[in-house]
């Protein structure tokens, strides 16, 4: 993990990971039925704004409240993590270049191809495991609205990474490029 090796070469207050999937939608308001209909894997479904909203806090050193998402029920738990600033904040999520206002505020971006059979099997096994969902479900999910949102709403994206790696380099690898891009900013720089 990135994260993980920025903290090895910056120390534990170096890195601190935000994930893109804190911000689904609350779909309390729906019905389980309606809930499931959603195509969660359109970025009309996470909450941009408040993504944005919390990104600047942290920019500024302020620590902010990251929502906690459930997944098999689609909502947001009452339970809240609090996350502090660090000298590096990793943002993490496939849907993250889609939105413009989270781009701007990304100094550095990395993009991780990963193969198709490769992506199917890790999503397989987390909503089986994870999630509740069966086998024919996450099939059907497949067809339906993962493959064309990647194709639409993740790939597309690549063009605006500073870096594309690919399934299978290795994590210090991308945090080695992470740190030495932060190195060669002057101290007194200001970050947009």
């Amino acid at each position: 993990m990135v994260v993980s090796q920025l903290r090895e070469m910056r120390g534990p207050q170096g890195a601190a990971m935000i994930s893109f999937d804190s911000y689904y939608r609350d779909q309390g308001h729906l019905s389980p039925t309606e809930r499931a209909q959603i195509n969660y894997d359109h970025p009309d479904s996470l909450d941009g704004t408040l993504m944005v909203k919390h990104l600047d806090r942290l920019r500024q050193g302020q620590q902010t409240t990251v929502p906690t998402y459930d997944f098999a029920t689609h909502t947001r738990n009452t339970n809240c993590a609090v996350m502090q600033p660090a000298d590096v904040i990793v943002v993490e999520g496939i849907l993250l270049y889609a939105f413009r206002e989270i781009v701007d505020r990304l100094d550095y971006r990395v993009f991780r191809r990963c193969p198709e059979s490769v992506r199917f099997q890790r999503r397989m096994k987390r909503d089986v495991r994870d999630r509740g969902r069966t086998p024919e479900s996450v099939l059907d999910q497949l067809d339906a609205t993962v493959k064309p949102m990647h194709d639409r709403f993740v790939e597309p994206y690549a063009s605006l990474a500073h870096c594309v790696t690919e399934h299978g380099h290795e994590a210090s690898d991308v945090a080695t490029k992470v740190i030495a891009h932060i190195e060669s900013i002057p101290a007194n720089a200001v970050l947009r």
